[in-house]
């Protein structure tokens, strides 16, 4: 017999273990004994009979016992509904008996810690890491670690690692910029990028992630949970998806390559380079495959809360693109951009695969499956749920589609300004957002649990925190844009001229981060169900119908300025309603509270802003004016933030200065 109900192995003792009486009910009886195996009588034993009604007998504190050939056996008791270590549990206090050279003398827990009859576990050997206590714990069989210290060393990773692909990021920027500059070459690049960041917030950032991360966390849960023997959960969701999804990926960048002409039709319809562009989307559509096999390992190790490889994704795809550009550019020109873009989708699947393995159990029975739940909930990632994920992270990424159609007719160069802008733009957003990367496993195992009041807890945290990170960024970016696009991309084919349009559309685009920050926070929790809603992908859409008509005239009237404000008003229209449906609809969250501390933010970012953008000014010198900027700002926002008592940021300096001295 396995599972919690079997007798404890004694090593080749062929005595049977002595009874374990139960609790007493409310009633004051005792409930029926699990098990009643005999024991022959002796005077420790007759000594275990005479315990008050009401408590339990316990193995003593350490819970080990040394069985007769030497092998150790775990004593583990049922608390709270859980399989947890007796050192969990309070200490006892023996009462008088007999003693016996065989029988461990008997004790009697405190009434708080009676639960249900005791059981042994099957012999297994010390845990290497036994003298290591209080660093983690055991839920379920499985070693976890302590979720505060474990999210920290998460978040720092992450941070690190997500820092490191963004500074990757602006290096293939610049390199682009430098070797091509922005003109109608580059326009065509553009456009014919568009299919990988399309595919990059279908299948890494947003759909794909969305959906498999629940679907991980739950088929984790199950592993965790015991039961009868059978596959492992982790490996039949596997086996079920991705050889099905990489197949439909396959087919999806064959039909892309063959009808590329027209895709570029579609989606820029007044570029004049079609046969570039065209030739760009053929190498680019190889990414579909890429980045579905890497977005799903990213989320396959994230519910398995491994976040170094996923954070290195983007090091590698930058690295990538980078070497290639640099290597082919004389050879091929902007056509060696793409094929390095179609080169680092490869290393993004390459630099997760040894984790993605060693995390994919062996074949074979296991003894720890729970009772099958119900079908599509964790074997089938099936249309029901993939369909309202898909829909809103296609309205998302429409956004861009539509800055590209209508800048398409504009000037050239148009595009290439919008992408610089947006791209440096958006790295506080990619900053403010690696904490709920982090915290997303956690999120979806609290709502697979129903443990509701963590979820509630986790999710305002995040959000407080993503506001305070992205506005700080973005009043830093609006008071110094053109020092920082000097810096960057000043040299080569990027002239001064460039870098002016550029900074004036970054400036615009900052606008839109808290609300871009929001959505990318808030949807998380409405995903992490076993059914994904609608709602989100409304919101989205309704968005995306704001930018659309207040983009078209604006564009008419003030060109790429007028495209760029719009995009900030649909997202921050989609941020509003998704804030205001998460409290409705998902998770309890104090919404006027939350709004109200971001208001206070913004206000503490604006000033601060106002600050850093005179103080920039005072420096002739781009590298001098961003170095006053980056001390002015912060400083800035930290005293009006207080000023205006915005909580988050004395609940920020609290958990930061216990951190510190923790670490201490």
């Amino acid at each position: 017999m396995t599972g919690p109900d079997a007798p404890a192995a004694r090593g080749g003792d062929d005595r049977a273990a002595p009874p374990v009486h139960p609790p007493a009910s409310a009633s004051g009886t005792a409930a029926a004994p699990r098990t009643a195996p005999a024991a022959p009588s002796s005077a420790a034993e007759d000594a275990r009979q005479n315990v008050p009604q009401g408590t339990r007998q316990e193995a003593p504190q350490n819970a080990r016992l040394n069985a007769p050939d030497g092998t150790v056996a775990d004593r583990r008791a049922h608390q709270g509904g859980r399989e947890v270590p007796l050192e969990a549990i309070a200490p006892v206090t023996p009462p008088p008996a007999a003693p016996s050279p065989t029988t461990p003398p008997p004790v009697t827990p405190p009434p708080a810690a009676a639960a249900a009859p005791t059981t042994a576990a099957a012999p297994e050997p010390r845990p290497a890491d036994a003298g290591r206590r209080g660093r983690a714990r055991r839920v379920g069989g499985e070693e976890v670690p302590l979720l505060g210290r474990f999210l920290a060393r998460a978040a720092a990773v992450t941070a690190a690692l997500t820092a490191a692909g963004s500074l990757c990021g602006l290096l293939r920027d610049q390199a682009i910029a430098q070797l091509f500059g922005a003109d109608a070459a580059t326009d065509a690049f553009l456009v014919a990028w568009t299919v990988p960041e399309l595919a990059s917030t279908l299948l890494i950032e947003d759909a794909m992630a969305l959906v498999l991360v629940p679907a991980f966390s739950v088929a984790l849960a199950r592993r965790a949970a015991g039961g009868a023997e059978g596959d492992d959960p982790v490996r039949t969701l596997v086996a079920a998806t991705l050889p099905r999804m990489a197949l439909w990926l396959a087919g999806a960048a064959g039909l892309l390559a063959l009808a590329a002409p027209q895709v570029v039709r579609v989606l820029a319809p007044g570029l004049a380079d079609v046969s570039t562009a065209a030739a760009c989307l053929r190498l680019t559509a190889l990414t579909v495959l890429f980045f579905g096999v890497a977005g799903y390992f990213s989320a396959a190790l994230r519910a398995h809360r491994h976040f170094v490889a996923p954070a290195a994704i983007y090091v590698a795809y930058n690295c990538g693109i980078i070497g290639v550009t640099v290597a082919g550019h004389g050879l091929w020109g902007v056509r060696a951009a793409a094929l390095g873009v179609a080169a680092g989708g490869a290393l993004m699947v390459l630099v997760q695969l040894p984790s993605f393995l060693r995390r994919l159990p062996g074949r074979g029975p296991r003894a720890v499956r729970a009772p099958r739940c119900r079908a599509g909930a964790l074997t089938a990632v099936g249309l029901g749920a993939l369909a309202p994920v898909v829909t809103f992270a296609v309205s998302r990424q429409a956004q861009v589609l539509f800055e590209r159609f209508v800048a398409s007719s504009l000037p050239a160069g148009a595009i290439s300004h919008l992408n610089y802008a947006q791209k440096v733009a958006q790295l506080p957003m990619v900053l403010s957002l690696m904490v709920c990367t982090v915290t997303f496993p956690v999120v979806a195992r609290a709502m697979a649990d129903g443990a509701a009041e963590v979820a509630r807890r986790r999710v305002e945290r995040d959000l407080a925190l993503a506001g305070i990170v992205v506005l700080l960024g973005a009043a830093y970016v609006v008071a110094c844009a053109p020092q920082i696009i000097g810096l960057l991309f000043q040299r080569g084919a990027f002239d001064a001229r460039d870098t002016a349009a550029t900074a004036a559309v970054m400036r615009v685009y900052t606008c839109g981060l808290l609300g871009h920050s929001m959505v990318g926070a808030l949807v998380r929790p409405f995903f992490s169900g076993d059914r994904p809603p609608w709602y989100p992908a409304a919101s989205m859409g309704v968005g995306l119908a704001v930018t659309a008509g207040a983009g078209l005239p604006a564009a008419g009237l003030w060109g790429v300025y007028g495209i760029a404000a719009a995009n900030a008003l649909g997202i921050t229209t989609t941020a509003a309603l998704l804030l205001r449906g998460l409290g409705a609809r998902v998770v309890a969250i104090d919404v006027p509270r939350v709004a109200g501390g971001l208001l206070r933010l913004l206000l503490a970012a604006g000033a601060a802003a106002a600050a850093g953008w005179a103080a920039a000014g005072l420096c002739a010198a781009p590298l001098a004016g961003a170095a006053l900027g980056g001390v002015v700002v912060p400083v800035a926002f930290v005293c009006v933030g207080l000023l205006v008592g915005a909580p988050e940021l004395p609940q920020l300096f609290t958990t930061v200065k216990r951190r510190i001295t923790h670490a201490r």
